[in-house]
């Protein structure tokens, strides 16, 4: 990794912390059902990645046959989060959506203890229970909103877990390959499956106005910025520096959310997304902390 010396990244991660916090705010815009949406974006997102991954094309050697099937389950939660937080998105406000979804860093925990038998510290453990009283809080105040909002929670939950499932699957295929190549064909993935969901289901692929199909492009190019600029920080920052660009999405999101969508927040959601924000940030700073040298090899992602 190479080293910061005088090098500012305030301004990549500001520009990243942005774009990533316009998705929301697209499919608040759009009429089109969450699972259009989703696979309008994967195949976008694909026919945007093309040039690259056409330089990249002899990298498709490395993958092996077994690797085809963890890109294709990779691509399949990839599919699930997509769908399940799109759908909150049309119930409930953007502010309760996009801070549920900071609690990916704990739900990554708990998924890597399972399946990988990773410790953590008791600290930590501690702010996961703020960040979960928090997400608790945000629900109990949409409940006074509507059943509908309270729904619109839940499944920004689920979305979570299925990114974080995404995320664990793929993480021993992404290394046998460059970035670009691994996430064109997790989206690749992910589309054929939404298309075939779609097609299965009934539900309209064609027939949309100019403004969703704009919609479409502008979520495939928007927030694909964030995640181009986060990998390119990789040869400069750790991971977790990055993943501290969580907590700016729901910030981010919800000031857009204000200001283009009119949305506000009760007492309650604010005081819980506080604490959701609050628990994450010292989660992570808690990951940072050196550990035993007994536990090194369980304790890191």
């Amino acid at each position: 990794m190479k080293q910061e010396g005088s090098r500012s990244f305030a301004l990549p991660l500001t520009i990243s912390i942005i774009a990533i916090s316009f998705s929301a705010i697209f499919v608040k815009w759009s009429d089109a059902p969450a699972s259009i949406l989703s696979m309008y974006r994967m195949w976008f997102a694909c026919i945007l990645m093309l040039p690259i991954v056409w330089k990249k094309r002899h990298e498709f050697k490395k993958i092996e046959k077994k690797d085809w099937y963890f890109l294709f389950f990779s691509g399949l939660f990839l599919a699930f989060h997509f769908v399940l937080w799109f759908g909150s998105l049309k119930l409930t406000t953007v502010a309760s959506s996009t801070i549920i979804l900071a609690l990916q860093p704990i739900v990554s925990l708990v998924g890597g203890f399972f399946l990988y038998k990773e410790r953590t510290s008791i600290p930590a453990l501690l702010t996961m229970g703020i960040a979960i009283i928090g997400a608790m809080m945000i629900g109990w105040g949409d409940f006074g909103l509507s059943k509908g909002a309270m729904m619109g929670d839940i499944l920004s939950f689920f979305s979570v877990i299925s990114v974080v499932g995404y995320l664990l699957i793929g993480q021993s295929t992404v290394k046998k390959v460059s970035h670009w190549l691994y996430s064109f064909c997790v989206f690749f993935s992910a589309a054929v499956v939404l298309t075939i969901y779609n097609l299965t289901a009934g539900v309209a692929v064609t027939g949309y106005p100019a403004k969703e199909w704009g919609i479409f492009l502008l979520l495939a190019a928007v927030p694909t910025v964030s995640h181009v600029i986060n990998n390119w920080l990789l040869n400069y920052v750790n991971a977790t520096t990055i993943s501290m660009s969580i907590l700016g999405e729901p910030v981010g999101a919800t000031i857009l959310a204000f200001f283009l969508l009119d949305e506000k927040l009760a007492g309650w959601q604010i005081v819980g997304g506080l604490l959701v924000l609050a628990g994450v940030f010292f989660f992570l700073t808690q990951k940072q902390k050196p550990i035993p040298e007994v536990l090194k090899e369980e304790s890191y992602n």
